[in-house]
């Protein structure tokens, strides 16, 4: 099991020893709930949260009241519909067709319940969003990368350009594929929200970041433990950011590796190289059809007369782990004419070995 060629980072990144180690001593040793203890355990513990909150913030450039924890991008992006939704009303919001389900589904949703218009971003040829056709709308989602294309997004001149249509657009990122290739700003790209999974960077699954500009501008979505500083009869007193969003008790283990998979993560250098060997060596084989671009960030394909799963189960076979299907992005796949494709991704642990050996055993399978 531990033997295979794993290619599969842009669904789910492998864990470094630095964040397995990190949260076992804090299951061991140093567990403790935060924000309900007064030992020297728990203390210890709002203490690590303080600092994981810290660290994020750094990482993509805001400041720590404006990073909410959540179990993921998915549960981010629902919980981000109903904070807009609580607070404001909306009547038409953009997507476009590189959008994954978890970023456009909750808003198609609203829209199927007749509270909105649904209005698309125009592609290009190559699928990028086309900078000179924002659309006007009240909401706006913007994929910064797709999980299919891997080519990161002009993020800031998006809503630059979008704002010139509607000041007071509702610009949210999802940043999930992002988040592993590219550097995040939310200063500069003066995004509302913007969220992403730690898993996609080595931390474990159930920790996901949402960012919100202006905490102070919204209502809370979720109402509980923690998130009120006093209760008198029915009279609340709700607490400020980031507490009024962290309703219940948080995932603390996954926390406390988050910043350990963050620092992990900077230090890659991203692969490039490894990406370049394996695009060269598919582009000779005959029957496969690359859908990416040289220098995006993954690779997708398809190969002549075969289904993508059939292909699937011979790679598995090989000892190959990579993605095959319509990766959550069906609207893509559509727009291409294709019901899925095959994508390669890579991570920190991937070898120019894991490119020379998937290369031959990818043309083994498809002569």
């Amino acid at each position: 099991m531990n033997k295979i060629i794993y290619l599969d980072a842009a669904a789910s990144a492998l864990k470094p020893d630095v964040v397995i180690n990190a949260e076992r001593d804090f299951l061991l040793n140093s567990y403790a709930n935060t924000g309900r203890g007064v030992c020297a355990r728990a203390a210890a513990a709002d203490e690590m949260l303080a600092n994981a909150r810290a660290t994020v913030a750094d990482f993509i450039c805001a400041k720590p009241n404006q990073v909410i924890f959540t179990s993921g991008t998915t549960d981010a992006m629902n919980r981000i519909v109903n904070i807009v939704r609580g607070t404001r009303d909306v009547k038409t919001i953009a997507v476009s067709d590189i959008d994954h389900h978890s970023a456009r589904m909750p808003w198609e949703n609203t829209v199927r319940g007749g509270h909105a218009e649904l209005v698309k971003i125009p592609l290009t040829e190559n699928y990028d969003i086309d900078l000179e056709r924002v659309p006007s709308a009240d909401v706006m989602v913007i994929t910064a990368m797709s999980n299919v294309l891997g080519v990161p997004q002009d993020v800031k001149k998006i809503i630059q350009n979008a704002r010139s249509k509607n000041p007071n657009v509702i610009t949210i990122v999802d940043a999930a594929q992002y988040v592993a290739h590219g550097t995040i700003n939310v200063a500069e790209w003066d995004c509302d929200f913007l969220c992403f999974s730690g898993h996609k960077i080595g931390s474990n699954t159930g920790i996901g970041v949402m960012y919100i500009k202006s905490p102070d501008g919204w209502a809370p979505d979720k109402f509980g433990g923690g998130m009120v500083q006093t209760i008198s009869g029915d009279t609340w007193n709700i607490d400020t950011s980031p507490n009024k969003f962290e309703a219940g008790t948080l995932p603390l283990t996954q926390i406390c590796g988050l910043p350990f998979a963050i620092d992990a993560w900077r230090n890659w250098y991203g692969g490039a190289d490894i990406l370049s060997y394996i695009y060269d060596g598919l582009s000779k084989i005959p029957h496969i059809k690359l859908l990416t671009r040289q220098d995006a960030k993954i690779i997708s394909f398809v190969v002549d007369d075969m289904h993508v799963l059939d292909f699937g189960s011979l790679v598995g076979a090989a000892g190959v782990c990579l993605r095959v299907g319509n990766m959550c992005a069906s609207w893509i796949h559509d727009l291409m004419g294709i019901p899925g494709s095959i994508r390669i991704s890579v991570g920190p642990w991937n070898t120019m070995t894991d490119a020379e050996q998937v290369v031959d055993i990818i043309r083994g399978i498809v002569k």
